[in-house]
């Protein structure tokens, strides 16, 4: 199958690819050598209560320090 890039630098993914993902909107875009690898991504919405974040971080292994450390490395990169 080919895909051809428009001069907007989009590319329209062919029919017989498109109905394999009948409910993904959203594709994870990766170079890998000289190959573009989409992954198909599921987006969930997260949590927007202030427990909902406590709980993910907690997922994660995030500390407070973790998260001013970030902040912090965030703020001296500004441009």
């Amino acid at each position: 199958m080919l895909a051809k890039k428009t001069s907007k630098n989009q590319i329209t993914l062919p029919k017989t690819v498109v109905e394999v993902f009948p409910d993904v909107q959203y594709f994870d875009v990766r170079v890998n050598e000289s190959k573009i690898l989409l992954t198909p991504v599921r987006m969930r919405p997260v949590a927007s209560t202030l427990e909902g974040v406590r709980q993910k971080m907690k997922r994660l292994g995030l500390t407070e320090k973790d998260v001013s450390e970030a902040i912090r490395w965030a703020r001296s990169h500004k441009k």
